[in-house]
């Protein structure tokens, strides 16, 4: 999948560098790489743009989605992360959701081999007949 730019105007610019941050925080964090990243470790993640990305770090750290650890470290708070799951959620929604014919994640045909059969079936447009 293809990156975008950062924006030109400086408002939408620090709106995009906080969602690309936030969103490989909560990958590494999720990855098991640690609960905090050193602005190195960011920047190997970032890709092209990171410089430019890694000054906004102290701003989302007065915003309260990241918190300045030992060092240079920064973790994400109990905010980032939930803002940081949501980009991430948003940016592979195209990858997790269902394809064509398949059923969502709430649907019965998960809970019984029964409802998978009929769903299957009324799917399909097809009975599956015992012989």
């Amino acid at each position: 999948m293809e990156k975008l730019h950062a924006p030109k105007s400086e408002a939408l610019r620090a709106l995009f560098w906080r969602d690309e941050i936030l969103q490989v925080m909560f990958w590494i964090e999720g990855e098991g790489f640690g609960d905090a990243a050193s602005p190195e470790l960011l920047e190997r993640f970032l890709g092209v743009e990171a410089s430019v990305g890694l000054r906004y770090l102290d701003r989302l750290v007065d915003e309260e989605l990241l918190r300045k650890t030992g060092g240079c470290l920064y973790e994400l708070t109990d905010e980032g992360r939930r803002q940081g799951g949501r980009v991430f959620a948003d940016e592979f929604a195209d990858l997790t959701k269902p394809g064509h014919g398949e059923c969502g994640p709430d649907c019965w045909c998960h809970a019984s081999p029964e409802e998978a059969e009929a769903c299957a079936e009324e799917r399909f447009g097809h009975q599956h007949h015992n012989h």
